[in-house]
């Protein structure tokens, strides 16, 4: 079978390091990959948001499998795209339709999604520009700390937690009039604040059956004690030590079921992925969003330990058979560290070569913010490389991860050293 993957991160590279694997994969592309893809696929220069050309490649290659990576083009529509044109809808697409992607698209939309199937979150209210001074009266019921979410994509930073109420309200209006973050921001979604520690589950879904992937935990702040700006991620463990039997079965059964039924319910085509973001209060758990795709860095730790054959699972989910596939789990933690260019997430510089790659053992180098330029490996993103270890626990998993981040170099290389802080 020939395969396309959309995306350039350390997710696709992690998604094309599994596929390869696979004894059904015959030819793996990835659009537009990094220099990490390039070692075992073939990279094609594809903007994810170009349709046609995608199609046309698609057609020329007699593509079989399209896995839909980031976001962006799911919530455009892509699989809907290859739904309704007559010489794309035998392609299996793995991703949602452009309605089921609307629960990462808009908070909004999920957090309606959550109430209509009685599915635990923080109590919210929606305010845009014409309901400012509504949306600061709001925050004035909450106790501190104040959480204001932009409905839209906001590449993972449309999210702001504040203590003070006079700074809630300044950003309130920051996002709503002066626009923030643009079109995202023209509708803010006010919540209660949760207290208590997060985590992620993974689902595949083919819209009626579902499997549960493992958990994970990743860490977002860039700086150590999860201080300073939020990233996309600075690394992540798997499992969650605190994901008991217990935990486990309340998330299936008061959040995972729900979920799948809802999609049922609704009618909503969804054969894909679900990352759950959760978090646990008390001992209760309460879901904080939806993303309608992996994520990253956590699929460099949640794939990792899959066992099964990723394409076959996959194929099931086109054919709305997951329930006949098994999945076969590594009970070995994993871990992820990412390193990152200095700066980041602010301003960074880019093309800085990076070495050291051939003394890294027993740990696998997934390439994020990474391209070949004159024969040279160099950085091209804030996020350049996650290196991922097993270990019988995270905490030796994670001492490998870091043993071989000492090995590779590139100018004003970053990563934060005390990952799992949290967990002991």
């Amino acid at each position: 079978m020939k395969i396309l993957i959309l995306g350039s991160g350390g997710r696709e590279h992690s998604f094309a390091w599994k596929v390869a694997q696979s004894k059904k994969c015959t030819k793996l592309f990835v659009a537009p990959g990094n220099a990490g893809t390039a070692q075992i696929a073939e990279n094609v220069d594809l903007k994810l948001s170009d349709f046609e050309s995608i199609r046309n490649f698609v057609l020329e290659q007699e593509i079989e499998m399209l896995i839909v990576g980031p976001e962006d083009p799911l919530v455009q529509g892509i699989t809907d795209f290859f739904a309704e044109d007559p010489e794309l809808k035998s392609v299996k697409v793995i991703g949602p339709s452009k309605r089921g992607a609307l629960l990462e698209g808009s908070k909004e939309r999920a957090k309606e999604f959550m109430a209509m199937h009685n599915i635990p979150t923080a109590a919210y209210e929606s305010f845009t520009v014409e309901s400012l001074e509504a949306g600061k009266k709001f925050l004035e019921t909450l106790t501190p700390p104040y959480v204001l979410k932009a409905d839209g994509l906001a590449a993972g930073k449309g999210v702001l937690i504040l203590d003070s109420l006079d700074e809630a309200k300044a950003e309130l209006e920051s996002m709503l009039s002066d626009k923030k973050f643009g079109a995202a921001s023209a509708k803010v979604v006010i919540e209660e604040f949760l207290d208590g520690i997060e985590l992620s589950v993974f689902v595949l879904t083919d819209g009626k059956n579902y499997k549960i992937l493992p958990t994970a935990k990743d860490y977002k702040r860039i700086g150590e004690g999860d201080t300073g700006l939020n990233t996309g991620g600075m690394g992540a463990i798997s499992p969650v030590p605190f994901a008991d039997k217990d935990l486990m079965e309340k998330i299936e059964e008061r959040i995972v079921k729900p979920t799948v039924k809802g999609l049922q319910k609704e009618a909503i085509d969804y054969k894909g992925f679900i990352f759950i973001g959760l978090i646990k209060v008390g001992e209760e758990p309460f879901v904080i969003e939806y993303n309608v795709r992996m994520g990253d860095p956590e699929t460099e730790v949640v794939l990792p330990r899959i066992k099964s054959d990723l394409v076959e699972l996959l194929e099931k989910v086109s054919e709305v058979k997951l329930n006949e596939a098994s999945l076969e789990i590594d009970e070995q933690a994993a871990t992820t560290v990412m390193l990152v260019s200095g700066g980041y997430p602010e301003a960074y510089e880019k093309g800085k070569e990076i070495t050291g790659f051939d003394a890294v053992q027993d740990s696998i180098v997934f390439h994020a913010g990474t391209k070949i330029e004159e024969e040279k490996i160099v950085t091209s993103g804030g996020r350049v490389i996650a290196i991922t270890s097993f270990g019988t626990d995270y905490k030796e998993a994670l001492k490998k991860s870091y043993q071989n981040a000492e090995k590779l170099h590139f100018d004003k290389m970053y990563y934060r050293k005390d990952l799992g802080f949290d967990l002991s």
